[in-house]
């Protein structure tokens, strides 16, 4: 079931990576509260799946491809979605994804700078975008998605890893600088969540060992993740930003 915070119907919504996996649910999420979302995404067949779901419950939704490693083509996304629906409210800058964990001297420079390029680059180039009028208007949330790669050592690919930790600390730094505009900037470090990718890459008995893991004993799910995008998106966390929420079963506990 997902929570509703009141304050969200009507406002715009954008969702990078918002296609598949913990950006589809996030789309979702706002549209049960009644936002208007633009579902951003590189396939076109799974953005549409996507404005489908969320039309059918009765919201209006927009088609937002465009590659967030691309300024030009974000800009050009921007512009898209402000005529249709307006400024953006609240953007959620889910873009990224990693590669098999290797050795450090396994991983080829450009392994390491496209790791970089898609989830550190891409979140700085999103955010980039959308925050001038978020500045202008006095309001606005952005969320950022780290991992909990980023929060210890061990488990994840380095590359990733290390762009993740980025984020976090790029969240913070934007964070300090347009708090005075009324921007709220936070972030997601997400563990382990049993996506239809991780279920189709990890056999059931290995996710089941896996939770383990884990205080609460379980993996998390994509909406584990909608949910605490909901909450800082909303007035609710008015008084938050700059921080990580470790959506992470008890893994993360700082």
């Amino acid at each position: 079931m997902v929570t509703t915070y009141p304050d969200l119907a009507g406002r715009t919504a954008i969702v990078t990576g918002g296609s598949r996996g913990l950006g589809a649910a996030t789309c979702r999420a706002f549209a049960a509260n009644g936002a208007k979302v633009a579902v951003n995404g590189r396939d076109a067949s799974a953005i549409e799946a996507v404005v489908r779901e969320v039309r059918e419950i009765g919201v209006d939704a927009i088609d937002a491809m465009a590659d967030c490693t691309d300024s030009s083509a974000l800009e050009e996304m921007r512009i898209r979605v402000e005529e249709q629906f307006g400024p953006v409210d609240v953007l959620a800058a889910f873009a990224g994804g990693g590669r098999q964990p290797q050795p450090l001297v396994d991983i080829s420079e450009a392994e390491w700078r496209d790791d970089l390029e898609r989830n550190l680059t891409a979140t700085f180039l999103t955010v980039k975008v959308f925050l001038s009028t978020m500045v202008e208007r006095g309001s606005g949330s952005i969320i950022t998605m780290a991992s909990s790669a980023a929060r210890q050592a061990g488990g994840g690919p380095m590359a990733y890893a290390a762009a993740k930790a980025g984020v976090i600390n790029f969240t913070k730094q934007v964070a300090n600088e347009v708090g005075p505009y009324g921007v709220r900037v936070n972030c997601l470090a997400p563990s382990t969540i049993a996506t239809e990718r991780i279920k189709t890459a990890i056999p059931a008995e290995r996710r089941h060992e896996m939770t383990a893991l884990y205080p609460l004993r379980r993996l998390g799910a994509p909406d584990d993740v909608a949910q605490a995008a909901l909450f800082l998106a909303s007035d609710v966390s008015a008084w938050i930003t700059g921080i990580t929420l470790d959506v992470a079963g008890g893994q993360i506990m700082t």
